[in-house]
């Protein structure tokens, strides 16, 4: 028997027959350590009104843009608004009678299929909470697991990925709990999440505020809906109510001393061999679905070696390297697709200036990634969509016939491809389309070249 093992044991009663005990994570004295925090914060609303909040909150939400809710008014009305309606707008807060409107619901792809629902506020509303978000934030932020990477200000996807990889190469947990919560954001209890807030804050007025931005309705094709739960992803606040909640997760992983990496609702536990995975796997599904009333969504959660999971758009390799996953490269793929459409009736000087917007991003998230062969055969295929687009406005081999000579290739060739009768993509891939719009080519046109830039930043 490992010390995992041993220790998976202690930390799981005998009369659970290897299940985990489903006690709440932390101490019990953990309420009254924020007893003293919470008496200092029985006036929040003041700090809310503070003019400097406001004007801070009103420059956060204009740099952020985002798309008008159901009132329509846009982020740039907003200070029409306010120069109007700031007195009344603080008077309503103070008083704790402030309602919001509801929010306008927006449904968009998820990468790995189905649907997304996001929910718009509107601009009053989106500026109110990063009001409450500017001053709840120092005080939630200190509270919560040095395990947790989302959402949080001095941290980001890099540190979760530096932390899981340790623990892979130096510890040698080379299996992974990858769990996948379903719908996080549409399922959050709204009186659990209203209990751990209020252990933390004493102004009920605020709280009550608070709860009614939770309850607003959904707006969407027309009819307005309650909610009785969840957190529509695109408010201010939903991303620190996701980490305000899942801290109870964060407590009771640390509390048995397991090693694990939290970005937002994405939580990868590491341990060192399947059993022990499958132990942490099935205790864990239990405290969140019955004390945290979440759902795990069995499909997608697995136990596995760490090669075989992603975290973060990453593969963990047992060498301590960070790879890429095959997810990632598809979704590339699918970007550069929709960039490069050929009916979009754009320059193509217009599409290489958005794909080097695109590329130079997506390459500066994936810089610690070692996965250069991939980036070469990414090189050529992005060259060869562009030869598609170019191509595709001649329409007819004739155009085609009288297109390539005009870029340097001879009569002969040239017609051969117009009378081709092949489609688009495989006329991109003949030499003499190759020859027009060349490697050399594309680089003088400014086109980001992966490889080049992937090695700059490894020198």
């Amino acid at each position: 028997m490992d010390a995992e093992q041993q220790q998976g044991q202690q930390h799981h009663g005998a009369e659970e027959a290897g299940g985990t005990r489903l006690d709440e994570p932390g101490p019990r004295q953990a309420f009254t350590a924020f007893d003293s925090q919470r008496a200092l914060t029985v006036n929040l609303r003041e700090q809310v009104c503070d003019p400097k909040n406001i004007v801070g909150a009103y420059r956060r939400v204009r740099s952020n843009k985002g798309k008008p809710g159901v009132d329509g008014m846009t982020v740039l009305g907003l200070a029409d608004w306010l120069r109007d309606n700031t007195a009344a707008l603080t008077a309503s807060l103070r008083e704790g009678t402030y309602r919001p409107q509801p929010v306008r619901g927006v449904q968009i792809p998820k990468p790995g299929g189905g649907q997304r629902q996001l929910g718009i506020p509107g601009a009053v509303d989106r500026l109110v909470q990063q009001m409450i978000l500017q001053v709840l934030s120092p005080l939630l932020e200190p509270t919560f697991s040095n395990s947790s990477y989302g959402f949080r200000p001095g941290r980001d996807a890099h540190m979760a990925l530096e932390q899981a990889r340790k623990y892979v190469a130096q510890e040698g947990r080379g299996f992974v709990v990858d769990l996948d919560l379903e719908k996080f954001f549409d399922r959050v209890n709204h009186d659990i999440l209203m209990s751990r807030l209020a252990r933390r804050i004493g102004d009920k007025h605020l709280l009550r505020i608070i709860r009614r931005f939770l309850q607003a309705g959904l707006m969407q094709d027309g009819v307005c809906v309650a909610r009785e739960e969840g957190t529509p992803q695109g408010g201010p606040l939903s991303p620190l109510f996701a980490n305000l909640l899942l801290d109870d997760l964060d407590q009771l992983l640390a509390s048995r001393g397991h090693a694990f990496c939290r970005y937002a609702d994405d939580c990868n536990i590491y341990v060192r061999s399947l059993a022990a995975g499958q132990r942490v796997m099935d205790s864990v599904t239990r405290f969140l679905e019955q004390k945290l009333q979440l759902r795990v969504n069995r499909e997608k959660s697995a136990v596995a070696p760490v090669g075989e999971r992603k975290f973060l758009g990453h593969r963990l390799l047992l060498n301590g390297k960070l790879g890429i996953s095959p997810q990632s490269i598809k979704r590339a793929k699918d970007q550069i697709r929709q960039i490069t459409r050929r009916n979009r009736g754009v320059s193509l000087a217009q599409v290489i200036v958005e794909l080097n917007v695109f590329l130079l991003g997506w390459l500066i998230y994936y810089r610690h990634a070692a996965f250069r062969f991939e980036l070469q055969g990414l090189d050529g295929w992005v060259r060869r969509k562009l030869r598609c687009y170019r191509l595709k406005p001649c329409k007819r081999g004739f155009s085609v016939a009288r297109f390539l000579p005009r870029l340097g290739v001879s009569s002969s060739p040239a017609f051969r491809v117009a009378s081709s009768g092949k489609g688009w993509w495989r006329l991109s891939r003949t030499r003499s389309v190759q020859k027009a719009r060349s490697t050399d080519w594309f680089a003088a046109q400014g086109l980001l070249s992966l490889v080049p830039t992937y090695d700059s930043f490894h020198r």
